[in-house]
């Protein structure tokens, strides 16, 4: 064989194989009733699928390369709203259990509580579990919520150290909005029109 038919057959191999390993399921990027899919601004996706009784909604972040970065598996009350969550690094290990506390007038989100999965922090004073972070909300007179405030309960460590910058809560309801289409005049593949 020339070198020129190994370097072809080679790099053919490599194309094969190599979408295969990190790369997203197909049925992960169908968006419809049940999933909602999200491309962030490094390249990076977020997908989510809710389950028919809309009582669980999973959340799994992908690298740009498609590489599983971690899961958020949200438990949800009647009204649609998060109860709770645990949070799982990109090798399915449960790292974060959370609580969600709403005000019992209007419903809107007040708090968060973050857990360790891994190491039970117990207040020697209650003998009461303690979160490692949590975040409070407010809200103006117009019912708009603002950017949380944070606070670490591990001595010398910040927010970023114990579960990235942000909030487990999302922002709004990615099932609230009807699916987008990425370009609403496409077509078919396969020579249909």
């Amino acid at each position: 064989m020339s070198r020129l038919a190994i370097r072809i057959f080679a790099l053919l191999a490599i194309a094969l194989v190599l979408p295969c390993a990190g790369q997203i399921p197909e049925d992960e990027l169908e968006e419809g009733p049940f999933v909602r899919v999200k491309l962030n601004e490094d390249g990076s996706r977020t997908i989510f699928r809710r389950s028919p009784d809309n009582r669980t909604v999973t959340k799994k972040t992908y690298s740009s390369n498609g590489v599983l970065q971690g899961i958020t598996v949200y438990r949800m009350d009647k009204a649609g709203n998060p109860r709770g969550c645990k949070i799982y690094d990109g090798q399915k290990t449960e790292m974060f259990k959370v609580r969600y506390g709403y005000d019992k007038n209007w419903g809107r989100l007040v708090e968060e509580r973050m857990f360790d999965s891994r190491v039970k922090n117990i207040d020697p004073d209650t003998g009461q579990e303690m979160p490692v972070r949590r975040f409070i909300y407010t809200y103006d007179a117009q019912g708009n919520r603002s950017k949380p405030i944070s606070i670490v309960l591990r001595p010398g460590a910040k927010a970023e150290d114990v579960y990235g910058s942000g909030p487990s809560a999302y922002e709004r309801n990615p099932f609230d909005e009807p699916p987008k289409k990425i370009n609403p005049r496409s077509r078919p593949v396969g020579g249909g029109r």
